[in-house]
């Protein structure tokens, strides 16, 4: 299908004219705080593309004492069946796009892959990117024919807090959030400022371009080098609730240092409900 995560619109394109061989599209379009995600889909959408919800399909059931964070890991069974519902099918590659520099569409892209699927893939620059070449976009609702999709064997893990903490002290854990954020200045999401010792700061949005698309490759490896990853230690990434968490484990994908990047899912927002866990502020 394509041999990089990363598919330009006009690849895209082309490959969906194939009979027999287009792949499913999946638009992932979410913003914190907002629920205009399922409307902005039906005012206009890659055509047959099928609307995923970040809440419902991608996060489990958030717990009343935030234990996991405010997007926790959905259950196995939950995951399986919002992806069939979704027309997800275990031999046929998907495309994940939005329409916020890949964020969403990278959640969801890590979770296929955790659960098992390799075939999935992000458009660079999402639904914009689509737009700007002057393809045609749809509105309203898509009939969906189920898929078959079986979660199997995953192909990057989901870090514990315990096991982030690992990362920071063995190897390299990377904060995707905001660089103020990061520093414990600005907050204002979480209750508590800062980030886990021994982290080190890599803001996922310092990787796109203006237009939202991704660093070309040469470049993405320059900042992904100069933060430490060199393909001698283990990397992992957490942000605030395991979605730019997940973008940045993207962005080390595209730029070809390392594959399958675990990712601490309940991130900052799970590691702050225990106060036994430390903090650390600043740079």
């Amino acid at each position: 299908m394509f041999a990089h995560p990363l598919v330009c619109a006009a690849k895209l394109r082309d490959q969906l004219a194939v009979l027999g061989q287009a792949p499913l599209l999946l638009d992932v379009r979410w913003e914190l705080g907002s629920h205009q995600g399922y409307q902005q889909y039906l005012n206009g959408h890659l055509p047959g593309a099928v609307y995923v919800d970040m809440e419902r399909d991608l996060s489990g059931k958030p717990d009343p004492h935030g234990a996991g964070g405010r997007h926790p890991m959905p259950r196995v069974d939950d995951f399986e069946q919002a992806m069939a519902r979704c027309g997800v099918d275990n031999r046929r590659a998907v495309v994940c796009y939005d329409n916020a520099g890949s964020l969403a569409a990278a959640r969801c892209w890590w979770l296929l892959r955790h659960f098992g699927k390799t075939d999935v893939f992000v458009l660079d620059g999402g639904l914009a990117a689509w737009i700007a070449t002057g393809y045609p976009v749809a509105g309203g609702p898509v009939a969906i024919d189920e898929g078959d999709f079986e979660v199997r064997r995953g192909h990057a893990d989901s870090l514990t807090a315990q096991q982030a903490a690992l990362f920071a002290r063995d190897g390299l854990l990377l904060d995707a959030r905001p660089a103020d954020r990061f520093r414990g200045e600005n907050e204002s999401i979480d209750p508590v400022s800062g980030h886990i010792p021994g982290a080190v700061s890599l803001p996922t949005r310092t990787l796109l371009d203006p237009q939202g698309r991704f660093l070309p490759r040469e470049r993405l490896r320059e900042s992904l080098v100069a933060a430490g990853v060199n393909g001698d230690r283990a990397v992992a990434t957490y942000c605030g609730s395991g979605v730019q968490a997940a973008h940045l484990a993207l962005g080390v994908s595209a730029a070809g240092l390392l594959s399958d990047i675990p990712v601490y899912v309940g991130s900052w927002s799970d590691w702050i409900t225990d106060p036994r866990r430390p903090v650390a502020l600043g740079a």
